[in-house]
């Protein structure tokens, strides 16, 4: 029989325990310092077992304000990063949509799973090069669509599916506030942008067909073509194949950011408004005709949707679950985008293949 002292045993004990949680610890490569590259730091420095070992960035003094008092080293590309880093789980790319392409190729090039802001890319074209790559290197790809993980939006849908307001006619959404102003004025360059249309109301395009599904027909009307400096606007009309129409607002014409919907059934309303104070509001019709509005109970958040949609992802990573929005969801989603503009180009709706994809 073989005896070990109490400090021998002590000793394996630790070594187990930091082996294990060692095993267990994400290591965050970061691309981009900008607005989305804070948010997402903010997030991972709050969470057990995460670590951001780097951020990537040629703006250093940008980088180190993120960084602050964190053990997180700065890099000019992602090839230092990969050279002088031992181990990086996740490539977390928050950079400009036209840089999304490159990055996602380099990470999955190099056998690291990958986050990726929306949209997931410029072009149809580009998106589908890049989930083909992904899946031939084997590497995790996600796209963050966090509107999925607002609970407003989430609650909508459940009582939309649930019937609660009987079949939908008509569905209302709008997004938007002020001209962003992102690095190097890309916003307003239309070879590096798809306007309100691509990088903002691809939200609500993911979001009604995660409700409704499927989409038969787009038209839009909006602002782009007539290259005003710094707005921008457009109105889509999107028909599902099950009957419902949409019509999906955005603007960068507004001071203040806000974001609404309302969904028509036949038997009451659903709307929200973030300017309101009230969560969603349920409007049933009685069948006396009264009109009474009732508020849906909604708990305060203790996790910001940003925290919750990066959480899921590498919970998913780590059980090799389907998250709540696929890389396919996002392909999906630009492929709405990309119907609207080519309509906001020829002024004509654009109907989409018989599977749903691509406009044609």
């Amino acid at each position: 029989m073989v005896y070990m002292s109490l400090a021998g045993w002590k000793l394996k004990v630790y070594r187990e325990f930091f082996e294990r949680g060692f095993e267990t610890m994400r290591r965050i490569l970061l691309i981009g310092a900008g607005t989305m590259g804070m948010e997402h730091a903010a997030h991972y420095y709050s969470m057990e077992d995460v670590h951001v070992v780097g951020i990537v960035d040629v703006r250093t003094e940008q980088a180190q304000k993120i960084i602050g008092q964190h053990d997180t080293k700065i890099f000019s590309s992602v090839e230092e990063a990969v050279e002088q880093l031992e181990k990086i789980d996740v490539v977390d790319i928050c950079v400009p949509t036209f840089l999304h392409k490159e990055y996602v190729l380099k990470a999955a090039d190099n056998g690291i799973d990958i986050i990726c802001e929306k949209p997931l890319a410029y072009t149809l074209q580009d998106a589908r090069e890049m989930i083909d790559f992904c899946k031939e290197k084997q590497v995790r790809l996600f796209v963050g669509h966090v509107v999925r993980f607002f609970p407003q939006y989430a609650q909508a849908r459940e009582l939309v599916i649930n019937g609660t307001i009987g079949d939908i006619g008509i569905v209302r959404t709008k997004r938007g506030g002020n001209f962003p102003a992102g690095w190097s004025d890309w916003y307003a360059d239309q070879s590096k942008s798809g306007g309100v249309i691509l990088d903002l109301i691809i939200h609500d395009f993911d979001f009604l067909r995660w409700i409704f599904g499927d989409v038969e027909r787009v038209y839009a009307k909006g602002l782009a073509e007539r290259k005003l400096e710094h707005l921008d606007y457009a109105l889509v009309t999107v028909t599902f194949k099950s009957g419902v129409i949409a019509h999906v607002e955005g603007t960068w014409a507004h001071q203040t950011f806000s974001s609404q919907f309302e969904f028509a059934g036949k038997s009451g309303i659903i709307e929200y408004d973030s300017l309101k104070e009230e969560p969603v509001l349920l409007s049933v019709r009685q069948s006396n005709e009264r009109k009474d509005g009732v508020a849906v109970p909604q708990s305060p958040l203790k996790k910001s949707p940003y925290y919750s949609e990066l959480e899921h992802f590498l919970h998913c990573l780590k059980t090799n679950e389907t998250p709540l929005v696929t890389a396919e969801d996002a392909y999906k989603a630009m492929e709405i985008s990309a119907a609207a503009l080519q309509s906001l180009q020829t002024g004509v709706p654009v109907v989409l293949n018989g599977e749903g994809g691509e406009p044609v």
